[in-house]
């Protein structure tokens, strides 16, 4: 095991190093299955106790009509409900975020009669959000925040944002900071909060970010319309395609391959606790696929 970390990549260190504790908590995960008859399923996340949530959009731009369902033990309930479009999910402590249109909702998992409260408005940001779309998290409570900009659009506009446990929000990149930024999507941090991986939705290119450095390094690129990405244990990187409905795998030496399509619109992926399976809402199929990885 050492020799193999002594020779990988410095950024994939940093990320097995974030694995360790999800890994650990693969005895509490309930057993997956598909799930049909959703609402416009846009993200996903399983908690640690098995518990899978997943933001469903409904009817897109019709605010309030969104919600997040839990499934449990093959049980599907709503969690709670008005949202406008609610997209990505992140699990922090017993809180569940959520990016919700311009605004960042939080609901405490561990409280019983769940409330979407807001945790961060639109006006908090440094400058007027337009597509709150993904959210990852380090191991030290700070979030990080996808704005796609005008991704329906010119496909521009974009920015990622920092947020710390004290709601301090700062800008990372957008357009003026490095022009590679159009729309981005897909976030992961790193357990240090070091480093940080994103996907753009309109160059389907795959970028490492490095905070103290302030500099964005290409990794790979060919994923259309990137949209969701999640990381293994031993290091591989998966990244979804929405628009051309594929999942492709990334290895230590960025090599990229399609591991599965087929999909109307795989949107934001997320890992199983027991690191063995990818979690992916298709959006227009109003469906949840389970993909066991090898």
């Amino acid at each position: 095991m050492q020799s193999f970390i002594s020779n990988t990549p410095s950024w994939i260190q940093w990320l097995l190093a974030s694995s360790l504790t999800l890994t650990s908590l693969a005895s509490h995960a309930h057993p997956l299955e598909p799930v049909k008859g959703l609402l416009t399923p846009e993200s996903v996340v399983q908690a640690a106790d098995g518990k899978i949530y997943v933001s469903e959009i409904n009817g897109f731009g019709q605010d309030g009509d969104g919600q997040i369902r839990v499934l449990d033990h093959g049980q599907s309930s709503v969690l709670v409900q008005g949202l406008d479009d609610p997209k990505g999910l992140v699990i922090i402590a017993n809180d569940l975020y959520i990016a919700d249109k311009t605004r960042v909702l939080r609901v405490a998992l561990n409280q019983p009669g769940a409330v979407a409260e807001v945790f961060l408005s639109a006006n908090e940001f440094t400058k007027p959000p337009q597509f709150l779309n993904d959210l990852a998290a380090d191991a030290n409570g700070n979030l990080y925040i996808s704005d796609s900009g005008d991704i329906l659009g010119t496909g521009k506009g974009g920015a990622v944002y920092k947020v710390t446990p004290q709601r301090q929000v700062t800008l990372l990149l957008d357009g003026k900071i490095d022009e590679r930024i159009l729309a981005p999507n897909g976030l992961l941090a790193d357990a240090k909060g070091e480093h940080l991986l994103l996907v753009d939705f309109t160059s389907g290119v795959l970028y490492s970010y490095d905070l103290a450095g302030k500099s964005l390094q290409e990794m790979a690129r060919g994923f259309g319309g990137g949209d969701g990405l999640v990381r293994q244990a031993n290091g591989t990187i998966y990244v979804s395609d929405w628009k051309s409905g594929k999942i492709f795998k990334v290895d230590a030496q960025h090599k990229v391959t399609l591991i599965k399509q087929g999909y109307q619109s795989a949107a934001d992926i997320a890992l199983s606790q027991d690191d063995h399976h990818l979690l992916v809402p298709d959006m227009k199929a109003g469906e949840l696929d389970i993909l066991p990885l090898r």
